[in-house]
């Protein structure tokens, strides 16, 4: 199946604008078929998805958006980010586009943590979530590690370590967290960077810094909602220093008969370090009468 990159300026082109609490949100959907939500990770935006947006699109209804204070979306200076207001935002952007029936999600990292309390509010009978995969997430706050930019964005300094914040910082931190054969080009490096900076995003960075302690404030609620409520699989990149095989020893532990592909040699962005592998380990999650497979733990 191709996996051909969709270039960010034209991205871009293909997005819509919804208004969510008065903030203007970009959001993008193409395809038929079931519903599949793709959360985004930090501090990034929707367009982490461009490789698996096609493929995906072949046989789901994708829907994505920037979450607030991400990508091209609003980015209030003085709005107090939380994770539990970024699930608002999905539930909204579903409503928008009048979904609903049962959603399957497909998140990462930041949107790992937005889609734990879509889960719990499933288990709450407040959301209707079919599935949910998870890539390289937070899902377990004491399994979690911190780059020294998140500690000094949650420290007094935070605000001034954030304005203060510029590319060559980005490419310092995020190169940390790849794979040691899978870093990203300075083509990519440079969207990322648009990407943050958009609407003067760095402003914000402190701010948006605030979902780590917040993790800690709702683990046990989503750590509970992460056993039986519905079918789940993780995804990881095995050398990720934030969530990679230590998160999933966490995992291993927490979720009875965990469902885990360990990808070797990935870092922390397994859907644009491997998206062939994230592709076909992801269909063989939901497809596994198609010949995909459906090994309960991977190792490459």
């Amino acid at each position: 199946m191709p996996m051909a990159e969709i270039p960010l300026c034209v991205w871009r082109t293909r997005g819509q604008s919804f208004t969510f609490r008065g903030q203007s949100i970009r959001y993008w959907t193409a395809g038929q078929g079931t519903p599949l939500l793709l959360l985004h990770g930090f501090p990034t935006g929707s367009w982490d998805w461009h490789y698996l947006w096609g493929p995906l699109a072949q046989r789901y209804r994708v829907v994505a958006c920037d979450m607030l204070g991400f990508g091209d979306s609003a980015k209030p200076v003085d709005h107090a980010y939380s994770l539990m207001e970024q699930a608002d935002l999905q539930q909204a952007l579903l409503a928008h586009l009048q979904i609903d029936q049962p959603v399957d999600v497909l998140a990462h990292d930041y949107g790992g943590s937005v889609a734990q309390e879509l889960l719990a509010r499933h288990h709450e009978q407040r959301a209707n979530i079919a599935s949910c995969v998870f890539l390289n997430s937070g899902l377990f706050p004491e399994g979690c590690r911190m780059l020294l930019l998140q500690k000094l964005l949650l420290s007094r300094l935070g605000w001034l370590v954030a304005r203060s914040f510029s590319r060559d910082d980005l490419v310092r931190h995020l190169t940390r967290v790849y794979g040691p054969c899978t870093h990203p080009s300075e083509s990519v490096l440079d969207d990322f960077w648009s990407m943050l900076a958009a609407n003067r995003g760095t402003r914000v960075l402190h701010r948006l810094a605030g979902y780590v302690p917040e993790r800690l404030q709702h683990r046990d609620r989503w750590t509970q909602a992460l056993q039986g409520a519905v079918p789940l699989r993780l995804i990881a990149g095995a050398v990720d220093p934030l969530y990679g095989a230590h998160m999933v020893e966490h995992y291993r532990r927490h979720v009875p008969t965990a469902d885990v592909v360990l990808l070797q040699g990935i870092g922390h962005h397994p859907h644009t370090e491997a998206p062939q592998q994230v592709l076909r380990h992801y269909l063989a999650f939901r497809e596994p009468a198609q010949g995909f497979g459906s090994l309960k733990v991977a190792r490459f």
